[in-house]
């Protein structure tokens, strides 16, 4: 099956897949017409980017322009997890991904099988969440269907979801970093070993910042 999706992805194509929080679309982040296609699918606004999933810490050299001390140490403390950091973005990334902001958000599924179908597919995955614009997020295979149809060029069945919130949205380009969305790692209680990088009473959140809100 990851063979076949490697496949799909490097044509072009969209798939449907079970992520470590919910199910999410995935694309080439560096084909801009596949990005496009997946933003009408879900009617997603313009001004809001795209995360993606990455295999392994190091493709995250890819995407990032300037992996920060922050950068780093938050990677290194909570990668594989349920954790986008978003940071710069490199030049040639499509504007489709970034919505203009300049910044991306990259994250390590904390998920084995999941980190192999991203391996397989290039290293790198869009995964913003498998859901039209202002819909849940769906938590299986038949409500991904149920939403896109045969829009999704393929859907891998990876079971119901048991996760109950999506990823937590760290912004390292700002100084101190800030919690653009708190999710499933808690900012009181996730966050305190991190006091090196950062004064953990420095740390402030808002649910809009980069305009992140996908469900993954």
């Amino acid at each position: 099956m990851n063979s076949r999706a490697a496949k799909i992805v490097s044509e072009g194509g969209v798939i449907a897949f079970r992520t470590d929080t919910f199910y999410g679309l995935g694309v080439d982040p560096f084909n801009a017409a596949a990005v496009a296609k997946i933003r009408e699918q879900k009617g997603r606004e313009e001004n809001k980017p795209i995360l993606l999933l990455l295999s392994d810490a190091s493709v995250a050299d890819r995407f990032i322009a300037d992996r920060s001390k922050a950068f780093e140490e938050t990677a290194k403390k909570f990668w594989p997890g349920p954790l986008t950091i978003v940071g710069v973005a490199v030049p040639n990334l499509p504007p489709e991904i970034t919505a203009g902001t300049g910044t991306v958000g990259v994250r390590v599924p904390a998920d084995d099988d999941v980190r192999e179908l991203v391996r397989e597919c290039g290293g790198a995955l869009t995964a913003t969440s498998a859901n039209p614009s202002g819909s849940e997020p769906a938590r299986s295979a038949r409500e991904v269907i149920a939403y896109f149809g045969e829009l999704v060029d393929l859907v891998i069945d990876g079971g119901e979801v048991t996760a109950t919130e999506p990823s937590t949205v760290l912004d390292v380009t700002t100084s101190p970093p800030r919690v653009v969305r708190e999710g499933a790692l808690s900012l009181l209680h996730d966050f305190q070993d991190l006091h090196d990088v950062f004064v953990q009473s420095q740390l402030r959140w808002s649910n809009t910042g980069t305009g992140i809100s996908n469900n993954a």
